[in-house]
């Protein structure tokens, strides 16, 4: 079966609701909805709220109402099958008798799977694979990752001169970029569950680590995890301010680290600290996206964006499979995915 015009246009306009969630969601999905009546025009649309509210459907249908009936609801993922804060979509969605469900991706985590055959056995008429590359590498990607790696999907975040510094030669590195990639580097951290350093960059930085929008903190702030083995962050550093919640953890390892932040709900890591740290994640494999800001600068000296990595001759260079690459300002923004994260599924991703 395919999806009609109308609930193809539907399902982009799903996908964009879930974006404007993202990092807002988890330990749940952000899942867009959208519920069309059976005349094709839409009803109700929603995304997933934050831990505890309602999910995508629920949303969408309450705001159908009466017009979900012998309609069709359009997610991004499989409607759930099971009660956790929430109760199941699938139920909701029965109990509004829908005459069809399309849906994106396949939900991966066995808890919750199973929502397709439920609906199919009420007699509702069940889509799926509709747009599901677009899902599954949009919004819905580190949810994803994380139920089928049991780990946060972790982006390696850098700011570098062209030639790949990150500080000049005497430790200044206020500003390399500009303020046009600052800026969308704070749209970055807002899509993220935690934000990664190390105590050397506490120490060195004395970073605050939080979201600023138009120089006034956001309403929500990530999570702030600072890696400190050798218990050198003091009590007086700015990450331990009540701007938002900070994590201290007593590792060096990313791989303890990425666990412990698993279990605490988190789904989406931003790596921040400096060239030790990024080089401990990529040598441990645990780096699934790479974005650098890179400025028309050469400094010639200093620290690399990368330290020891792992990597001691060509044919072992981590190769990155390039999605984007952008202007911001006089900056470049480049986006990539080491070639180890590009795991393949049923939709294609």
């Amino acid at each position: 079966m395919v999806a009609t015009d109308a609930e193809q246009a539907a399902m982009h306009r799903a996908l964009a609701l879930a974006e404007t969630v993202r990092g807002n969601t988890s330990p749940n999905p952000a899942v867009g909805a959208v519920v069309i009546d059976a005349a094709g025009h839409l009803a109700g649309e929603g995304a997933t709220s934050a831990p505890g509210g309602p999910h995508a459907e629920i949303v969408a249908l309450d705001e159908a109402g009466d017009a979900a009936e012998g309609g069709t609801a359009v997610v991004t993922l499989e409607p759930c099958a099971h009660t956790g804060r929430t109760g199941p979509c699938t139920d909701a969605l029965i109990a509004a008798r829908v005459g069809r469900v399309v849906y994106g991706v396949d939900d991966p985590n066995p808890e919750a799977a199973g929502g397709a055959d439920k609906l199919r056995a009420a007699g509702i008429e069940v889509v799926s694979g509709i747009e599901a590359h677009a899902a599954a590498s949009g919004a819905l990607r580190p949810w994803l990752h994380a139920m089928r790696t049991g780990r946060p999907y972790v982006t390696w975040k850098f700011a570098a001169s062209l030639d790949g510094r990150v500080a000049a030669a005497d430790y200044t590195s206020q500003w390399i970029t500009s303020a046009a990639s600052r800026a969308d580097a704070h749209r970055l951290r807002s899509a993220v569950d935690a934000i990664v350093v190390g105590s050397g960059t506490v120490l060195t930085d004395d970073p605050h680590l939080t979201v600023r929008d138009a120089d006034k903190l956001a309403d929500r702030q990530p999570l702030r995890v600072v890696l400190d083995r050798r218990h050198r962050v003091s009590d007086d550093a700015r990450v331990l301010d009540g701007a938002a919640e900070t994590v201290v953890l007593d590792t060096a390892v990313p791989q303890f680290a990425l666990k412990a932040l698993y279990d605490r709900g988190v789904r989406h890591v931003l790596v921040e600290g400096g060239p030790t740290l990024a080089g401990a994640f990529v040598e441990a494999r645990c780096v699934d996206e790479v974005v650098a800001y890179l400025a028309p600068t050469l400094l010639g000296a200093g620290p690399a964006a990368l330290g020891d990595a792992g990597i001691g001759t060509l044919a072992d260079a981590l190769m990155l499979e390039i999605e984007s690459v952008s202007r911001l300002g006089e900056d470049i923004k480049v986006v990539g995915r080491p070639r180890w994260a590009q795991w393949t599924d049923e939709a294609g991703v």
